[in-house]
């Protein structure tokens, strides 16, 4: 620990102790940074520089939201964290933070980010965003996750709302382009997870998650991940089918693909045992990649030659 730093510790039962880090836990900052990423990508391609306001107060809203919505996961899925190796030592997996604690930090997110959006920015991101939050937070993790083998197809709508926030905050209008930038993050969501769901398919047999390597097996899944993956490829060419973007965006996006279906073809032939998480952390920089380009292509276009 730094000196000067001095961090509010609590003792709970048991003699476990929760700090400020714990609390940053639950927001799940690495995945809230991606999803900001792809915000930030929906709103410079929502036409000119949106302008210090939209770009801060919307980037922030939305972050707080969803780590927020995180929170709310980590809450209702306490028991079930504790079950997996990868899971347990979260905090409240761990018990190491009180439960209540943890609702009253997730709904204080939630209210800060969906309050500011409404004052500072308008009032459809403000409602897209609530409505994604509950998306994941509820109808995903407290009901799909647990229900069907098709959670991630379902529940994938929620998580792929960022790009289409950050559109609206600057537009404060939807659009096919954004939607288009949704259906993007929709398509690359299922073999992105299920990699990872074949890697942690034990784990989530003892938990009792019917993940669809768990309920239809591994061959089933890796061949789901090539489909899907075939079907990401062709979602990522619309762009430039409708004029969205340029040469420039196809020739890299067809780079990226390819990289991707390689990836995604180790998977489906199951021979390499490490290939789904390969796959999977791959899959994290392909998405960033396609969006980095959409918007290198946009801004290009608009140089002077």
């Amino acid at each position: 620990m730094p000196d000067g730093i001095v961090m509010a510790q609590t003792r709970l039962e048991g003699g476990a102790s929760w700090t400020w880090r714990d609390l940053l836990t639950l927001c799940k900052p690495r995945v809230v940074v991606v999803m900001l990423v792809c915000s930030l990508v929906g709103m410079l391609l929502a036409g000119p520089w949106p302008g210090a306001g939209p770009l801060v107060f919307g980037l922030a809203g939305i972050g707080l939201a969803a780590g927020g919505a995180a929170a709310f996961n980590h809450v209702v899925d306490r028991r079930l964290d504790a079950l997996m190796l990868r899971t347990a030592r979260r905090p409240l997996a761990s018990r190491r933070l009180p439960t209540a604690l943890a609702l009253g930090w997730a709904t204080l997110l939630s209210v800060a980010g969906i309050s500011l959006l409404l004052w500072q920015v308008n009032a459809l991101t403000a409602w897209l965003t609530l409505a994604s939050l509950i998306g994941y937070a509820l109808v995903y993790t407290a009901f799909l996750k647990r229900a069907t083998p098709q959670n991630i197809v379902i529940g994938g709508v929620a998580g792929a709302a960022p790009p289409l926030l950050g559109w609206t905050a600057v537009t404060g209008q939807l659009g096919p382009e954004p939607l288009l930038l949704m259906l993007i993050v929709f398509a690359w969501t299922p073999p992105h997870f299920w990699a990872l769901a074949i890697h942690k398919r034990d784990e989530y047999a003892r938990a009792g998650v019917p993940m669809l390597p768990v309920t239809h097996g591994e061959a089933f899944t890796r061949l789901q991940v090539w489909l899907y993956g075939w079907l990401t490829v062709a979602v990522t060419l619309l762009p430039f089918v409708i004029g969205m973007s340029g040469a420039l965006y196809l020739v890299a996006v067809l780079a990226l693909d390819a990289r991707f279906m390689v990836w995604n073809w180790r998977v489906w032939r199951g021979r390499d045992p490490g290939a789904p998480i390969a796959a999977f952390w791959f899959s994290i920089r392909y998405i960033l990649g396609v969006f980095g380009v959409l918007l290198l292509d946009h801004y290009a276009a608009a140089w002077p030659v």
